[in-house]
């Protein structure tokens, strides 16, 4: 066990639900996990019985840990959404739960439609409508969402201008729950009401549903109807569950701040900064043996991510696996543009790597002749911290505000950058799905891309649409398409190694 772990005391952890995150030697994401006692949870991989007793993979988790950190959150259930984002961010070596595509339901409010109504949704999209979540219980989830629309009177149809035909094929007419605005009985305003009403519940305000569940428990009891009561009671539990004070926090969990001004304060005092890092761009690479390469540069403003700065690089000069000359390359074209545009510099640049990354960005910005501001390089092993004219790295305690955020960005950016590189090589896998069929050439692939756009809108098409968009493909050719891709599955994404970036 390394000498980090040996500091290891109970007493610094919190007795709360949370998230916690091992690391390897090279700073990198092994594990994920969740605790509703981060004290107990953790402690438990420290006892040196561990080493002799664990199963093989968890004792290999454990050699494996060289430095730990954790998150706290205010519920379980924030504890389980946040480890998921984390582990399908991180993609840990260790976990082998949640590293499918699953996602926790969403609600989803499409405000486009004159008459609105709740949905369940798995993926928060940019459609100008309100989400709400994610929600860990889904079966509590669904049964609630039933009772809001009935309750409330909100249609269940997926039509968003609901009329006479819609009318025909709801079922909600026969049990009389809806306010049916397919029959032009009630109007948007009035309708809109009740939506409004429902929306308080969302956001905790469970007085009026939780009145009318008991005053029918009550009812029901009184006439012996002890089944429907019992229903009533579980509806009763799972609105509390789902929308409970308590759990009202992770309606809108996500990823706790390591940044802000403290964090930025102890790493400009750390490092010696001439100024407060509030700008902070950071660099990545990633790439398998040189091929399809691609560099990540990921900003912190404020000690926070700011997602609408990021910007990816396909690497153009470098065809061969030369990290310093693709960190050079994604360096010149970045602040070349910003000199270009007159933008000013960040007030930190990190490059994730140790001396030669670090001298590659150094002698690139000295070529652009940027105007003078700090750079360090990040380096993986020991989370070691180089700065340029300084032969030997500072080293910080893992549990330091400046290195924690500084730990984030780089996780960022290279998550930022495998991202990316897993997006093309997705589309470089779907497109050699055509080289595998008979007669389809290097030139009628590309035709064949150009007039579909990918590999997926491809399989969609059928025999008639492939020849009308595509002469130079026959009849005969395109049924064979069609076929082949039927069959084939969609490549999968291969699921990130710790070390990819280095393969």
């Amino acid at each position: 066990m390394s000498e980090r772990l040996r500091e290891f005391h109970p007493s610094e952890i919190p007795d709360a639900p949370g998230v916690y995150v091992h690391r390897d030697r090279f700073g990198t994401v092994i594990y994920v996990g969740k605790a509703k006692n981060l004290r107990r949870r953790l402690s438990q991989y420290f006892q040196p019985s561990q080493k002799l007793r664990a199963d093989a993979r968890r004792r290999s988790l454990i050699n494996s840990i060289f430095s730990w950190e954790y998150y706290v959150v205010k519920s379980e259930d924030e504890a389980l959404i946040l480890e998921s984002r984390l582990i399908k961010d991180y993609a840990p070596y260790y976990n082998v739960l949640m590293r499918d595509d699953k996602r926790y339901l969403l609600l989803k409010l499409d405000k486009n439609s004159p008459f609105p109504t709740l949905k369940a949704a798995r993926v928060r999209k940019d459609d100008n409508a309100t989400y709400f979540g994610p929600f860990p219980r889904g079966t509590a989830l669904k049964s609630t969402l039933e009772f809001l629309l009935a309750h409330f009177g909100l249609r269940a149809c997926r039509d968003a201008e609901p009329n006479a035909d819609t009318r025909k094929r709801c079922l909600k007419r026969i049990v009389k729950d809806c306010l049916a605005p397919c029959t032009g009985q009630v109007s948007a305003a009035a309708y809109q009401q009740q939506v409004n009403k429902m929306l308080q519940v969302l956001e905790g305000d469970l007085t009026e549903p939780l009145a009318a569940l008991e005053a029918k428990m009550t009812a029901a009891a009184e006439k012996l109807q002890f089944e429907k009561a019992a229903m009533l009671r579980a509806v009763r539990d799972n609105l509390l569950a789902v929308f409970g004070r308590k759990n009202r926090n992770f309606l809108h969990a996500a990823l706790p701040a390591v940044g802000g001004e403290n964090a930025m304060k102890e790493l400009q005092k750390s490092l010696g900064l001439p100024t407060l890092p509030r700008h902070i761009e950071c660099f990545d690479i990633s790439n398998i043996l040189g091929k399809m390469a691609v560099a990540s540069m990921v900003v912190f403003r404020n000690g926070k991510p700011a997602r609408d700065y990021y910007r990816r690089f396909r690497i153009k000069t470098v065809h061969q696996s030369d990290d310093f000359a693709m960190m050079a390359e994604a360096i010149t074209r970045h602040f070349r543009r910003k000199l270009a545009e007159n933008r000013p510099m960040p007030d930190l640049l990190v490059v994730d790597g140790g001396k030669g990354q670090l001298s590659s960005a150094v002698s690139t910005l000295v070529k652009l002749r940027t105007p003078p501001f700090a750079v360090i390089g990040l380096a993986k092993k020991h989370e070691e911290i180089f700065i340029p004219g300084r032969s030997e790295p500072i080293v910080l305690d893992h549990h330091h505000l400046g290195l924690r955020m500084l730990q984030s960005l780089r996780d960022e950016s290279h998550r930022f950058a495998i991202t990316y590189h897993r997006s093309l090589r997705q589309a470089r896998l779907s497109e050699s799905l055509l080289d595998e069929i008979p007669n389809v050439g290097k030139i009628r692939k590309q035709q064949l891309l150009q007039a579909f756009g990918s590999v997926r809108k491809l399989r969609q098409a059928t025999v008639a649409e492939i020849v009308a968009k595509v002469p130079a493909v026959g009849e005969s050719l395109a049924a064979k398409i069609v076929s082949a891709l039927q069959k084939s599955q969609t490549a999968s994404i291969l699921p990130a190694q710790p070390n990819e970036k280095d393969m």
